[in-house]
C-alpha cells in the first residue's frame, strides 16, 4: 500500500517527500497492516486530515515523540475493509471516521471497533475525515469544560483555522454571542458569511478596541470565554476584555509563544483556566469523546454545522499540504486524500 513514512525529523514543507533533505517519503510498497486483535477492523482510508500537531511530530516538537519511522496521521474516514471475529458494530463495506495516535497518512489503518463511528448517510466522506479532532477539540472545550451557554459571549482567536472555524459554529449552535479574530479579508469575509456577531481584523484593527467598542454597542458586561489556539501577545491583550467569573480555554499555541496568565489577576477576576489537551481523553476518559463525536456527527447530517475545506491534496504533495498549515495559509481544513479528487475545494 501508498503511506507517508517519517524516516527522519524535520521540516516536511522544505522540499518534496523522497527527496534527500525530507524527512518523509511516499512508500509504495508499505505493507497491509493485518487485523491484530478479535476487535479489530481495517478500514481503507478515503481521506484524512492535516492538524498542527502532526507537523509538530514530524518536526519532533511535539509532547508526545514517536519512535522512528512512523507513519503521521490521526482523524480519517474510509470503508472497512475486514473485521475480526468478534466485532459486532460494523461490516465490510461500512463508512466509518475514526481518529489515531499515528498512522493514517496511508492507504489502510487498522483500529479496534470501540473507536469507531459509523458515517451518517446524508455526509461527505471528507467531510466526516475533517471533523473529529478540530471539532471534537473545540465541543469538548466549549461544551464539555466551559459548559457554553445561551447569551454567553465567545471570543475566539485564530478563528479562521480549523479549530477556530470548529469553535465558532459550536459556539453559535449553543447560542453564544460570538466575537471572532482572524487576519485577512478572505478570512473575514468567510467569518462574516457564517453569521458570527462581531469579526476583527488582525490585520488592520486594533483587536482590544474593536471587541471594547462591540461590548459597549451592545451593552454587554464583557467576554465570558475566551478560546486560545493562538498564545502569545494576543492571549495578554484579550485578558482586558474578559468578564469577572471569565473562563480560559487553552488550545495551543500557534504562535509558537507560550503566554503567561497571572495568578493574581485570575485570583481577583476569578478565572477559570482550563487546559485543553483533547488527545489525553482517549486514556482518562473516553465516553466524553465518544458523546462528543456522536453529537457532532448528528449536527453535521442535519446541517447544523459544515466543514470548510481549504486544500485536498494527494500524499505525494504532503510538503504542500503542511506549507498551508505552517504558513496560515489554510482557511478551514487542510485534506489528504487518497481515493479523492485534489485541489482547491470550497465546502462553504
Amino acid at each position: 500500500m501508498e503511506a507517508l513514512v517519517c524516516r527522519k525529523l524535520g521540516d516536511p514543507t522544505a522540499t518534496k517527500p523522497g527527496s534527500p533533505e525530507s524527512p518523509v517519503e511516499v512508500s509504495k510498497t508499505h505493507p497491509i497492516p493485518p487485523l491484530n486483535s478479535d476487535t479489530a477492523v481495517r478500514v481503507r482510508v478515503t481521506a484524512t486530515s492535516l492538524n498542527y500537531a502532526n507537523y509538530l511530530q514530524i518536526l519532533g516538537k511535539y509532547q508526545e515523540k514517536p519512535a522512528l519511522p512512523f507513519i503521521p496521521g490521526s482523524d480519517y474516514s474510509g470503508i472497512v475493509d475486514a473485521i475480526g471475529p468478534a466485532v459486532t458494530k460494523f461490516r465490510v463495506g461500512d463508512r466509518v471516521c475514526s481518529f489515531a495516535d499515528l498512522g493514517s497518512f496511508a492507504q489502510f489503518i487498522v483500529a479496534d471497533q470501540s473507536s469507531m463511528f459509523l458515517v451518517p448517510e446524508r455526509c461527505d466522506m471528507v467531510d466526516a475525515a475533517a471533523l473529529p479532532v478540530a471539532f471534537g477539540t473545540s465541543h469538548v472545550a466549549l461544551v464539555h469544560r466551559a459548559r457554553l451557554t445561551s447569551g454567553q459571549v465567545l471570543l475566539v482567536l485564530g478563528a479562521a483555522g480549523g479549530v477556530g472555524l470548529a469553535a465558532v459554529q459550536i459556539g453559535k449552535v449553543c447560542g453564544a454571542i460570538v466575537i471572532a479574530v482572524a487576519r485577512g479579508t478572505e478570512k473575514i469575509q468567510l467569518l462574516k458569511s457564517m453569521g458570527v456577531d462581531h469579526v476583527v481584523d488582525l490585520g488592520t484593527e486594533n483587536v482590544i478596541s474593536s471587541v471594547k467598542e462591540f461590548i459597549k454597542t451592545r451593552k454587554l458586561r464583557g467576554v465570558d470565554v475566551l478560546y486560545d489556539p493562538v498564545g502569545g501577545k494576543l492571549t495578554k491583550e484579550s485578558m482586558k476584555v474578559l468578564n469577572w467569573g471569565a473562563q480560559i480555554l487553552v488550545i495551543g499555541f500557534a504562535s509558537g509563544e507560550v503566554p503567561v496568565i497571572p495568578a493574581n489577576i485570575a485570583l481577583v477576576k476569578n478565572w477559570t483556566v482550563h487546559g485543553l489537551y483533547w488527545g489525553s481523553y482517549r486514556i482518562h476518559q473516553p465516553g466524553v469523546l465518544e458523546d462528543s463525536i456522536k453529537e457532532l456527527l448528528s449536527w453535521l447530517s442535519r446541517g447544523l454545522i459544515t466543514i470548510h475545506i481549504s486544500h485536498t491534496y494527494s500524499l505525494s504533495q504532503a510538503n504542500l499540504a503542511f506549507g498551508d498549515l505552517k504558513d496560515r495559509k489554510a482557511i478551514g481544513k487542510v485534506m489528504i486524500a487518497l481515493n479523492h479528487k485534489t485541489g482547491l475545494s470550497s465546502k462553504l
